[in-house]
């Protein structure tokens, strides 16, 4: 079985960089506009307070928008910004997807939910965009790798797509 390279493709990243770009700008002109208008010495907290706020954001954007998943014969490999992880095809029960609802959208991503631990967030999944047909590719990719190595297809037996659509 070959290697499958799960991320976002170029399009996906412009898209993404853009919205971490205005939300940049959103965060840094919180500071300056303080630092401008604050005259008390005490106003460093606020400015201090945004720049951590700013990098912190911008470094969780940049871990998500390069982040990856790759489908081997073994398991399936995380490789983001911050850490590499493996996760044996044995030791996960299913692949689901989750939405959750902010001021910007219903967001969505892949997780893969584990035998025994916590849920992990598959790299390179995440989209705001209600019927993504990227996002249904990729969960056709995974639940394909995963049940062909474990042997077997989901536990309800239904198709990727059934599931899909039955949320």
């Amino acid at each position: 079985m070959p290697e499958v390279l799960i991320g976002f493709s170029a399009a996906a990243r412009r898209r993404y960089w853009w919205r971490t770009g205005i939300l940049m700008l959103v965060l840094v002109g919180g500071p300056v506009a303080v630092g401008v208008t604050v005259s008390a010495p005490d106003s460093w907290w606020w400015v201090g307070g945004f720049g951590a706020f700013g990098l912190l954001t911008l470094f969780d954007m940049i871990n998500r928008i390069y982040g990856q998943a790759v489908l081997t014969a073994a398991g399936i490999e995380f490789r983001t910004f911050v850490s590499r992880r493996s996760l044996p095809w044995c030791e996960i029960a299913g692949v689901k997807v989750r939405q959750r609802g902010s001021r910007s959208g219903i967001w969505s991503d892949l997780r893969l939910v584990r035998v025994r631990g916590r849920s992990l967030t598959v790299p390179g999944t995440m989209t705001n965009r209600m019927w993504d047909a990227e996002l249904d590719q990729k969960l056709v990719l995974i639940q394909g790798h995963w049940s062909r190595t474990v042997g077997g297809s989901d536990r309800a037996g239904r198709s990727a797509e059934t599931k899909r659509r039955s949320r």
